[in-house]
């Protein structure tokens, strides 16, 4: 059958009727934040609340929609949320005991869901289908793929103002078991307030980045301050996991044109885009963006093949060995592994190469450092002392690869707040580290 506008008809209903077709017992995913589609997520979250369904699974990986059912106290035992990389509202939560997680690196998901992950549906968020019968991911590479072999249904949410991206994976109407149709505006998010703080680590970091670099952000003020600090540098490269309003940014005022990358040479390399609508009508049928499956673009040994590669992260805390706190404040669940120390390891394995690791020296209006002794307990290690390069706060850059313990202490002091200093010298003359 190659009328595809008619299977298209034949497979066409209501996101109640998709719902309809979920049982007891089953479990769902879908990809990364604009992949998720809000109608049909809806209309089963309708049916768990309404008694229809019970011992449901449902897997988020960094979920948009604050509103799901498994997020509520009394929907526990009839769906369980597990978060893959969570939001807000999955951290929420999971601090609640509402939700599980799923400890992984973004790069090893699809294979987990591959080996693990036992998965009757699959849905996703798509733009229009074309002439050819295929749907476009749009804005998310990410596990696409990996989901869509691994489902045993498919089922797809139109909406017209998903961007086509002529690299993300496509659905093939033949698939797909049901789609419905929702044009809706695309979830945004606010432009980040750069204060004096951000700012300033933010041009700390780019005075390090050479003409040619090729650059990995994440979300936030510093990465955006750095971004900014960056409109001078010529013939930088983007290979990223997040695509972001900063990149375009980059691109639009001629910093980036990516024309030294050795491989996927004059293109920027993502595995998903969130931000700004500004973002989305670039992406939109650009072949200079490519959207691609997270266990390549994240892959150390991809990201190596850059020289001068420099990869920007964050953290909530920092010890006196260089360990990395980026998951959780004690035992307090705030996000997933990401991609960090996948851009930490290829950035050490890069010609050139750096890894920073950025934060404000305070938490608390100033009453806590970030840089402590040790972590605080339970703490989760993100990227590990051994991987660990450069801690940049407004104070500096420390640099501890290649550094003793006390020579990463002292670094670290350095330029941690002045009003933690002394504590934290006195902390490690108490250990036997500075003497």
């Amino acid at each position: 059958m190659t009328d595809f506008a008619a299977q298209y008809q034949s497979k066409l209903m209501q996101p109640q009727q998709i719902a309809a077709q979920f049982q007891s017992g089953y479990t769902f995913m879908n990809d990364s934040s604009l992949a998720q589609p809000p109608a049909i997520m809806a209309a089963i979250d309708e049916r768990v609340r309404n008694g229809e369904l019970e011992g449901i699974t449902q897997c988020t990986c960094l979920e948009l929609h604050p509103r799901l059912c498994y997020q509520d106290s009394s929907m526990l035992g009839k769906i369980t949320g597990q978060s893959w990389f969570s939001g807000a509202a999955a951290r929420n939560a999971v601090n609640n005991g509402y939700a599980d997680v799923m400890p992984s690196y973004y790069r090893d998901m699809p294979v987990i869901i591959e080996q693990y992950l036992d998965l009757d549906v699959h849905i996703a968020a798509v733009s229009p289908m074309d002439r050819h019968g295929y749907f476009s991911a749009g804005l998310v590479g990410s596990n696409t793929e990996a989901l869509m072999k691994k489902a045993k249904h498919i089922f797809l949410e139109v909406n017209e103002n998903m961007p086509r991206c002529l690299t993300s994976p496509i659905f093939h109407i033949s698939q797909i078991s049901g789609l419905c149709e929702n044009t809706v505006p695309l979830v945004t998010l606010p432009d980040a307030q750069l204060d004096e703080t951000s700012l300033t680590i933010g041009n700390i970091i780019a005075e390090q980045i050479p003409n040619g670099a090729t650059i990995q952000l994440g979300i936030g003020a510093i990465p955006d301050a750095v971004g900014m600090a960056l409109k001078g540098k010529k013939n930088l490269g983007i290979h990223t996991e997040m695509f972001t309003t900063s990149m375009v940014d980059l691109i639009e005022c001629g910093a980036v044109d990516n024309s030294l990358k050795p491989i996927h040479t004059g293109r920027t390399v993502a595995t998903f885009a969130l931000g700004s609508q500004r973002i989305y009508d670039y992406i939109n049928d650009n072949p200079a963006i490519q959207m691609l499956p997270v266990d390549y673009v994240n892959n150390p040994e991809v990201i190596a093949q850059h020289p001068n590669f420099v990869s920007i992260n964050a953290a909530l805390e920092v010890d006196f060995f260089g360990q990395v706190a980026a998951e959780s404040v004690g035992t307090y669940h705030v996000s997933g592994t990401g991609g960090q120390v996948d851009y930490v390891r290829g950035a050490a394995q890069s010609k050139g190469g750096m890894s920073f690791i950025a934060f404000p020296s305070t938490a608390k209006n100033g009453t806590v450092s970030k840089i402590s002794p040790t972590l605080a307990a339970g703490a989760i290690v993100t990227t590990s002392k051994n991987d660990v390069d450069c801690i940049v706060t407004e104070y500096g850059i420390a640099k501890l690869r290649g550094q003793t313990l006390s020579q990463r202490v002292r670094n670290l002091i350095a330029i941690a707040h002045p009003n933690f200093r002394d504590e934290l010298t006195f902390a490690a003359k108490q250990r036997n580290i500075l003497f």
